[in-house]
């Protein structure tokens, strides 16, 4: 279950990825799978091969994308996404996210 994002913060997310532009999301989350992540960040790009090459630098395998939808992207939590969104420039995301 996603939480604590406007759906304009959404549809931002997705009109990047659809212009095969690398975006972020990152939004409160709950999963019983991971009982321990309480936020999830999402690296989309629907230029799959660019977010390959993307993830291949931070040691994500292209078999982790989730390609289920229209926005393919990675689920990143835990360290990969602290480091992640810190490379990135993104530390208002830790920040909201208390992450």
């Amino acid at each position: 279950m996603a939480f604590g994002i406007t759906r304009a913060e959404l549809n931002e997310w997705k009109q990047k990825v659809s212009r095969g532009e690398l975006a972020f999301l990152t939004h409160y989350w709950l999963d019983d799978r991971f009982p321990n992540a309480h936020s999830v960040t999402k690296a989309g790009c629907s230029d799959t091969a660019k977010l390959i090459d993307w993830g291949e630098q931070y040691g994500l395998k292209a078999e982790w994308i989730d390609a289920r939808s229209s926005y393919p992207h990675f689920d990143l939590l835990g360290d990969k996404q602290i480091e992640i969104l810190h490379d990135n420039g993104l530390k208002e995301h830790i920040k909201r996210f208390k992450i």
